[in-house]
């Protein structure tokens, strides 16, 4: 394994790891707050959450991925003070774009919440209007960091973050839940969660300022920088079509909170049951499957500098090499717990929700249905991120915003034809979403092939984690059907938490074995202490 690989391995632990565990974090904060607001509570929740998600994305996501992206470039040429320029350039756009989003959400928020039909949502959009402003600052500080292979602040102000909500949220939500109820909760934990990324930034400004004598100390080995009006050009050339992708998902999440619950109204639901069955979706279900996700974000995020650098270079071999290792990854991640979350939906569900006594055994089923579907997006979605990672770092950011554009229209008919129909209701939203998913990453494989990784790794991607993957399926579904059972939902929480950790224990083991045995992982992908306890014979 090159220096490189072993750099982009390393970028993506960093990241990963933070990325998992505050997925971790966020799953546990979502718990004790979907037992404090209740499922209606959720609803008034994930409805401001879509919105305000939305805005962010418009504002920040283009322009940190271009700040990465044209960091590394420059960084690799040698040129230090075109790169610091970058950040000069597109840091107070950065802030002009941010403050933009909070104007909106602090002036729309009576408009937004006729619109979604619930009007205790206003309190909420106000209440996370000011972390737009926070985090698009913030974007900028990690853009420039991550540009500079330096992922570690990034994965730290991942955590202040996560961290933030259980000790700040947690409490504002259930101070809001005693005072006014539901949509007062959800206000208070959106309240939390601005402040949270007020610390974050704070974090960020503390690190870049550490972190910047370096940074200016390294060596001009170029004479002519690019000037501020290039730079200024270069970035919205590059950031405006990866957000008008990055707006594809949350505007699909975004016309989710208008339409899902109307929908399901105009079949003949009750106002209320739609709302709380749109909060045990949006609410539980997608916060579950987003935990193994996080690693694809960071695989994301680390491709695009790496595959700069490596195009700056002109070195194919590496681009190829880069572009195999994200996909392989995104596979080896993916399969397992798309099955793996699958098989134990339930038991997941009842050990997470089921014992607040606020959700009723119907309820707790229908998520669980909602899961065992949802959980088959999360190897999709890791390939999505991967080649749309792998594409934006060519350069070819335009052909994942249309593939994820082509997607959501599938998504959206869907959703007219499915949720509307009393007998489907709420259960059409996964199925479009496996659509949604499908459509963009079958044209996103072929173009990654085209222009990176140099042929379809089918043994790589496919053959070999489903070698693993499956056999690990079968022993995890012979565990809770003939050891178990499903008798352990109801046999209190210690005995379930038992099962579960049993049955993701032992399918772990088994997959890491067999993942290992068959090449899917290799020995260069592991710590040294591992390595070194593992024939030279398997994982190559």
């Amino acid at each position: 394994m090159t220096e490189k690989s072993k750099s982009l391995i390393g970028g993506i632990s960093i990241l990963g790891l933070a990325g998992m565990i505050c997925k971790v974090v966020g799953v546990l904060y979502r718990i004790p707050l979907a037992d404090s607001i209740g499922g209606d509570g959720l609803g008034v929740y994930s409805k401001v959450f879509s919105a305000y998600n939305m805005l962010l994305t418009i504002a920040s996501i283009g322009i940190p991925v271009a700040i990465s992206r044209m960091v590394s470039h420059y960084v690799t040429r040698g040129d230090g003070r075109s790169a610091h320029r970058v950040f000069s350039v597109a840091a107070p756009a950065l802030g002009i774009l941010g403050l933009i989003g909070t104007l909106v959400l602090l002036l729309g928020s009576g408009y937004l919440s006729q619109r979604v039909g619930t009007p205790e949502t206003r309190l909420g959009y106000i209440a996370i209007a000011p972390s737009v402003v926070l985090v698009c600052v913030m974007g900028a500080f990690r853009g420039y960091m991550q540009g500079h292979r330096r992922m570690l602040p990034t994965a730290i102000s991942q955590l202040i973050e996560q961290v933030g909500k259980v000790f700040v949220a947690l409490p504002l939500a259930a101070l809001g839940m005693r005072r006014g109820g539901p949509g007062m909760g959800a206000a208070g934990a959106l309240l939390g969660t601005s402040m949270a990324e007020a610390v974050a930034l704070a974090y960020m400004i503390f690190a870049h300022m550490r972190a910047r004598a370096g940074f200016d100390a390294a060596p001009q080995a170029v004479e002519q920088s690019a000037s501020r009006r290039v730079i200024g050009r270069n970035l919205a050339v590059i950031a405006v079509p990866i957000t008008l992708g990055s707006c594809i998902v949350p505007l699909a999440s975004l016309i989710d909170s208008f339409m899902v619950t109307r929908l399901m109204e105009n079949g003949g639901m009750a106002a209320d049951e739609a709302l709380v069955r749109y909060g045990l979706y949006s609410g539980m279900v997608l916060t579950l499957i987003n935990v193994p996700t996080a690693l694809a974000m960071a695989m994301s995020t680390n491709l695009v500098p790496a595959i700069s650098a490596g195009l700056a270079r002109g070195d194919t071999a590496l681009v190829s090499n880069e572009s195999r290792t994200g996909m392989r990854v995104a596979a080896v991640v993916g399969f397992p717990c798309s099955i793996g979350m699958s098989l134990l939906a339930r038991p997941i569900l009842y050990l997470c929700y089921g014992y607040s006594g606020r959700y009723t055994p119907l309820q707790l089923d229908i998520a669980a249905e909602l899961l065992t579907v949802s959980a088959m997006t999360i190897i999709l979605f890791t390939m999505v991120q991967a080649t749309t990672g792998i594409l934006q770092g060519c350069g070819k950011q335009r052909i994942p915003t249309y593939t994820l554009l082509a997607g959501v229209i599938c998504k959206v008919a869907l959703n007219f034809t499915l949720i509307a129909m009393p007998s489907i209701n709420i259960h059409g939203a996964p199925i479009a979403s496996l659509v949604c998913y499908t459509v963009s990453m079958v044209p996103n494989l072929i173009f990654t092939v085209k222009y990176a990784a140099g042929g379809m790794p089918w043994r790589e991607i496919v053959l070999r984690p489903l070698a693993a993957a499956l056999p690990m399926g079968a022993v995890v579904w012979a565990l809770w059907h003939f050891i178990f059972t499903d008798t352990c939902l109801h046999a209190g929480r210690m005995k379930l938490l038992l099962g579960v950790m049993v049955c993701v224990g032992i399918g772990v083991i088994v997959y890491v074995l067999l993942a290992v045995a068959v090449g899917a992982v290799k020995r260069e992908d592991l710590p040294a202490r591992i390595r070194r306890l593992i024939p030279r014979r398997i994982g190559k």
